[in-house]
C-alpha cells in the first residue's frame, strides 16, 4: 500500500503522463502544427531541458513498485526494441521503425542499424505526408474547424469549472498565453501546446524538423517514394472524438503540474532511447488513481488512439508492405501489445524479427 504522500503524487501525475503521450506520441500533426499556430502567443524559450527522470526516482523511492512496472513490461509483447524487420515469401524485406515526434537530438540522430534500413529502402512510410505541407493545419481547419475550435458559441470559460478559471488564466499567462486569445480552442488543442516542454517548442520555433519530418525531408531529396497511412483529419477527428470532459480536465490537471511536465517528458524520452516502448503503458497504468475515476477516460484514450488506429495503419499498410523494401516510421507506441502493429501484421502472415541495436 502506497503511503498518502505518494499517492497523491501518483494521482496527480498519472493524468499528465496521459496527456504527454497524447501530444507527442500518438498524434504526429499536432507535435508540428500546434507550435506553428501558436508562435505568436508564445514567449521565446530556451532550448535548454530541465526534465528529470522519473524511473531513476522510483528506484530510489519505490523499488517495488518499479520492480512490478518492469515485470508488466516484460509480459508485454514486442515491447523491446525500435527497429523491426518485415519479411513475407519472396518478397524484399521492409522495416518497421518506431518514431518520437520531436526534434530532441537524442531522437533525431538515428541508430545505425535504422540509418542503413532507411538509406536502402525505396519508399517512405509515415503516418501522415501532409506534416510536408505547411499548409496543412490551415486546409484541416478550413475543412473541418469544428475539430480545432468551438464553433457553436462556446468557449472555454464557460466550460472549465469556475473554481479554476483563475488558475487556468494565470498558468497560461505565465506562458504568454491570455486566455482570452484562445477561448475558442478547442481543450486538446491548447494541452498539445502547454504539454510541449520549453525546449521542444524553441527547437521547433527555430526551425529544427522532428524526426518523422526530418525522415520525410531525407526521403524526398533522395527520390524514394513517400506514403502516407493517415490524413490529418482522421488524426484530429480521433483526437476529437474523446469526450470533452476528458479534455477539460487534461487541461486543468496538465496546467496545475506545471514544471513537472518536464520530467514527464524526459522520462518518455528516456524509456523511447533505451527501446523500451513496453514500459510506458505499465508506466501509465501504475501512476492511474486507485479510486478509478479516470478508468473510463484512460479506456477511451486507448481505444481511440491507439488500437483502432492501429488497425486502421495495418490494413493500409498490406499493399506497400507486398511492394517491398519499405521504411514504416510510425509511432513506437503503436507497435508493442496484443493488439499493436507488430501482432497485427503477423496476423496478417508477415514474418516480423527484432533487430538488435536498434535503440539509441
Amino acid at each position: 500500500m502506497k503511503n498518502p504522500q505518494s499517492r497523491a503524487r501518483a494521482d496527480r501525475i498519472a493524468d499528465h503522463v496521459l496527456r504527454l503521450v497524447l501530444a507527442f506520441n500518438l498524434l504526429l500533426f499536432l507535435s508540428f502544427a500546434v507550435v506553428l499556430i501558436m508562435a505568436a502567443a508564445a514567449k521565446a524559450e530556451t532550448t535548454a531541458c530541465t526534465g528529470k527522470d522519473l524511473i531513476a526516482e522510483l528506484a530510489r523511492d519505490n523499488p517495488k513498485e518499479l520492480a512490478a512496472i518492469r515485470a508488466s513490461a516484460a509480459a508485454t509483447a514486442n515491447g523491446e526494441g525500435l527497429l523491426w524487420k518485415v519479411e513475407k515469401n519472396d518478397i524484399a524485406p521492409s522495416y518497421l521503425f518506431g518514431t518520437m515526434h520531436l526534434a530532441d537530438p537524442r531522437v533525431v540522430n538515428l541508430p545505425a542499424s535504422a540509418r542503413n534500413a532507411f538509406d536502402a529502402s525505396a519508399t517512405l512510410v509515415i503516418e501522415t505526408t501532409e506534416i510536408l505541407d505547411p499548409q496543412a493545419s490551415v486546409k484541416a481547419m478550413a475543412e473541418r474547424p469544428d475539430l480545432m475550435m468551438f464553433t457553436d458559441g462556446r468557449t472555454l470559460e464557460q466550460l472549465l469549472p469556475a473554481d479554476r478559471i483563475d488558475a487556468v488564466r494565470t498558468a497560461l499567462a505565465r506562458r504568454g498565453i491570455p486566455l482570452a486569445a484562445v477561448s475558442r480552442m478547442k481543450p486538446w488543442m491548447l494541452i498539445s501546446l502547454v504539454a510541449v516542454p520549453a525546449c521542444e517548442t524553441a527547437r521547433k520555433k527555430a526551425g529544427a524538423s522532428f524526426l518523422d519530418l526530418k525522415l520525410a525531408e531525407d526521403a524526398k531529396a533522395q527520390g524514394k517514394r513517400l506514403l502516407g497511412l493517415e490524413t490529418v483529419v482522421e488524426q484530429l477527428d480521433a483526437m476529437a472524438s474523446l469526450p470533452l470532459e476528458f479534455h477539460i480536465h487534461g487541461l486543468v490537471e496538465t496546467l496545475a503540474l506545471g514544471s513537472r511536465m518536464d520530467d514527464i517528458h524526459e522520462t518518455m524520452l528516456i524509456l523511447y532511447t533505451e527501446g523500451d516502448t513496453g514500459m510506458v503503458m505499465p508506466l501509465l497504468r501504475s501512476l492511474e488513481p486507485e479510486d478509478g475515476k479516470s478508468k473510463d477516460g484512460y479506456a477511451a484514450f486507448e481505444q481511440t488512439m491507439i488500437e483502432a488506429r492501429n488497425a486502421v495503419m495495418a490494413e493500409r499498410a498490406v499493399p506497400i508492405l507486398d511492394d517491398g523494401n519499405a521504411f514504416m516510421a510510425i509511432g513506437a507506441l503503436h507497435l508493442p501489445g496484443e493488439k499493436g502493429l507488430i501482432e497485427l501484421l503477423r496476423a496478417k502472415g508477415y514474418r516480423i524479427s527484432r533487430v538488435d541495436g536498434s535503440s539509441n
